[in-house]
């Protein structure tokens, strides 16, 4: 029987870092839930980022995954230890920074991701997850992120949320909000409220490059407020692109949606590809 995180907490002299952006979690049945979205973990490969004082993988571990926690805390460490003793052969503990782990290289299959990311490195470890090659070395990324991060990664067109994150989270994957987590729930509480992220990976359009997209998304939201004609103009090929799509030249970003977006990419693409020929 482990004993309760508040008390491991205690007994290690453990207190969130500002600095590492933590905040812990302690409500068991909220944990609970966080690593029951994958859906069944029983005997699965699971990669958590940031893990702290372990209140999150102590759920994993309860719901039979085998986690490989990454962690650069070293306060941290030895109350993970106790909890690989607790759950033998079954917890990996990296003391490093997830910004700089090769972390495919850990896993053999693809691993779920679950993770209440330290606020201050979650969006640049995402688009890192995103910008893998396709098929994903990831099976699907469970991730808590300030409301605001969550609401862009979701966000649909013609809202203020809507951006590069939105298409880059949604052109070959889906993503959706799996549960809003109050800020009352993390100690200390954050300044601003979070939510739970689940996005699964799918097949990916054809005929279309990421870098091609990103430098077209960097371009149009660069300028959101401008007309594309404007805001892409540096952009080589995408004023033909625009035509062939039918895409009004005088429209702004907010207002082309992730499949517009792709169909624009894609016919850049064609674009040099003809230019080349």
């Amino acid at each position: 029987m482990l004993p309760p995180l508040r008390e491991v907490i205690a007994r290690h002299g453990l207190s969130a870092s500002k600095a590492l952006g933590q905040n812990f979690l302690f409500d068991g049945q909220l944990l609970a839930r966080i690593a029951a979205v994958p859906g069944d973990l029983t005997d699965a490969e699971v990669l958590e980022v940031g893990p702290g004082p372990g209140g999150l993988t102590r759920a994993l571990l309860a719901a039979g995954a085998r986690v490989t926690a990454i962690e650069r805390d070293h306060r941290c460490i030895p109350a993970l230890a106790e909890l690989g003793d607790a759950y033998p052969g079954r917890l990996r503990v990296i003391e490093d920074d997830a910004l700089k782990v090769d972390a495919p290289s850990l896993f053999a299959g693809a691993p779920h991701i679950v993770s209440n990311l330290p606020y201050n490195v979650g969006t640049a470890l995402l688009i890192g997850w995103l910008s893998a090659q396709w098929q994903p070395w990831w099976r699907s990324l469970t991730l808590m992120f300030q409301r605001e991060v969550a609401d862009r990664i979701v966000a649909q067109p013609d809202s203020d949320a809507y951006g590069r994150l939105a298409v880059l989270a949604q052109w070959r994957s889906g993503a959706r909000i799996a549960m809003p987590v109050h800020r009352s729930a993390f100690t200390p509480p954050p300044k601003v409220m979070s939510a739970v992220v689940h996005i699964v990976p799918a097949t990916p359009p054809e005929g279309v490059r990421l870098a091609v997209l990103e430098r077209l998304t960097a371009a149009a939201f660069g300028q959101r407020r401008k007309m594309l004609r404007q805001s892409l103009k540096g952009v080589p090929g995408a004023a033909e692109a625009m035509e062939r799509v039918g895409i009004d030249p005088t429209r702004r970003a907010e207002t082309v949606s992730v499949a517009e977006f792709v169909a624009l990419a894609r016919a850049m693409d064609a674009g040099v590809g003809a230019r080349a020929g």
